[in-house]
């Protein structure tokens, strides 16, 4: 059902019936299986291909994560790397790590769900893990030529141990909403706000602080410390008594 749902046209009409004042003319690719969309999608990239572009799989064999940590990723969820275009001067453009989960957050909001952002790269709802985020400027000289993210987001599929899937939030079973087509069209969307509040920080970095996921406490250097925040250059803000530091993210 996944692989037959994942049809370019078919992503492109549900996007199309998403509100959205920002619409771009994406060039999508889906392939019914590959190692990793980063790696097709820089493939593709390298031979021309000019963002706004996405690389979508009905299933990943080798997906990326944070420190090339490597995945599986099965069947009936969205897995997608797409090229986006972002601000040359990265002086004054958004985290993009934060506008990218600001925008996937609005898309669940739509849907009714209550997401939080887990700095500096993670969606969580009720605290278990709903979709990840892998955000990366690609630079010519000191100029950003575009931005590349990578988005997992788990629909149908079961979900990891201490994860969860959009179709067991929503409580039943085969949900229209949860179906990998549906979701596909929405993270594109979300992409497409990330992409219009590029030049925009303060708005991301205040609708990024409204959602954010703040523990009780976290370790720091082998110290308890506090969130507090996030600093105006999307850093994660820590207090510990009088003591504050912010703590940043390179991907």
């Amino acid at each position: 059902m996944a692989e037959r749902a994942l049809k370019p046209a078919r992503i492109a009409a549900a996007l199309r019936r998403l509100s959205g004042d920002q619409p771009l003319p994406w060039t999508l690719n889906v392939l019914p299986v590959c190692a990793s969309t980063e790696l097709e999608l820089e493939r593709r990239l390298r031979c021309g291909a000019l963002p706004p572009v996405a690389v979508l799989a009905v299933q990943q064999r080798y997906g990326r994560g944070q420190q090339g940590r490597l995945w599986q990723s099965p069947p009936g969820g969205v897995w997608l790397s797409a090229g986006l275009p972002w601000p040359a001067e990265p002086e004054g453009a958004a985290a993009l790590a934060l506008a990218a989960s600001v925008g996937i957050a609005l898309q669940l909001e739509d849907l009714g769900l209550q997401p939080q952002i887990k700095w500096p790269n993670d969606l969580l709802i009720d605290g278990r893990k709903l979709a990840g985020i892998l955000p990366r400027l690609r630079w010519r000289g000191a100029q950003v030529r575009y931005a590349q993210l990578g988005v997992g987001l788990n629909g149908v599929n079961r979900a990891p141990v201490g994860a969860i899937s959009l179709q067991e939030v929503l409580g039943r079973p085969l949900h229209p909403q949860a179906q990998p087509e549906r979701l596909a069209a929405r993270v594109l969307r979300a992409l497409e706000w990330a992409a219009a509040a590029a030049a925009q920080p303060e708005l991301v970095r205040r609708q990024a602080e409204q959602r954010l996921w703040r523990p009780e406490w976290l370790i720091h250097e082998g110290e308890r410390w506090s969130v507090s925040g996030l600093a105006a250059d999307g850093g994660l803000r820590l207090c510990r008594g009088t003591a504050v530091t912010v703590l940043q993210r390179r991907f």
